[in-house]
């Protein structure tokens, strides 16, 4: 699997706003899963947390789907209390989850509870048999970060990364996480950023001017796709 940032990728949609980036995320979810129930009878998705994805996960939530075929995951998550409102798993559920019947064995949430060492050997044992995801969701920090990998702390991008990387001291709080590294991340057939917000302008300027801000670790076979709000995507610098 590659493993550089140089190898990354992307196209970009820009979107009017951030009520279009949400309904063209959903769309591609939905999308995404028909065609994975179709030839596998499986849709396994990976979700990003943050504020960004709420509004797409409350689109997917009115949706028709063949909710039974979907197996969800998480990216990454806050070490606070399981019924902690501010955890991933907690907005993903307030969101969406508990409002389809996907069966809850087949929503997977991270132990983040345990601390980031546990939850990090945990977790890696759940995503042992599951191989290649069908579709990974991004959020992007205004610092680049995406999930809970941050500059200037590992990434796992080497081949022999371990799937799970504990976090104990993010630059933002909760300084104590759990998140998938780079490259177990990158073993997907889809990968969708969303992005909007003017605060995230200088993070997309950055990766399309070529520089390591976290995000550019993330390189499946294919190409990301990145909606972003076209204000917050700007110019290509020269």
């Amino acid at each position: 699997m590659k493993n550089s940032a140089d190898s990354q990728r992307c196209r970009w949609h820009p979107v009017a706003d951030v009520s279009a980036l949400h309904g063209a995320v959903a769309a591609r979810t939905l999308a995404a899963a028909d065609r994975a129930v179709r030839a596998r009878g499986r849709f396994v998705v990976v979700l990003a947390g943050g504020n960004t994805p709420r509004g797409a996960y409350e689109l997917l939530r009115m949706a028709q789907a063949d909710w039974s075929a979907w197996h969800v995951y998480f990216g990454d998550e806050r070490c606070t209390a399981h019924d902690d409102p501010l955890r991933n798993s907690r907005m993903a559920e307030s969101a969406w989850l508990e409002h389809v019947p996907i069966p809850r064995r087949q929503v997977h949430e991270i132990p983040a509870e345990l601390g980031p060492n546990e939850a990090a050997k945990r977790y890696a044992s759940v995503l042992e048999p599951v191989g290649e995801f069908d579709l990974v969701l991004f959020g992007l920090g205004e610092d680049g970060h995406t999930g809970s990998l941050f500059a200037g702390h590992d990434r796992g991008c080497g081949a022999d990364a371990p799937s799970m990387l504990p976090v104990f001291d993010a630059p933002k709080p909760p300084p104590h996480r759990v998140t998938m590294s780079a490259r177990r991340f990158s073993r997907t057939a889809e990968a969708i950023f969303m992005v909007a917000g003017a605060e995230k302008r200088d993070a997309v300027r950055r990766w399309r001017a070529g520089e390591s801000i976290p995000a550019r670790a993330i390189v499946p076979k294919a190409a990301v796709d990145v909606f972003v709000e076209a204000a917050t995507l700007g110019p290509l610098p020269p």
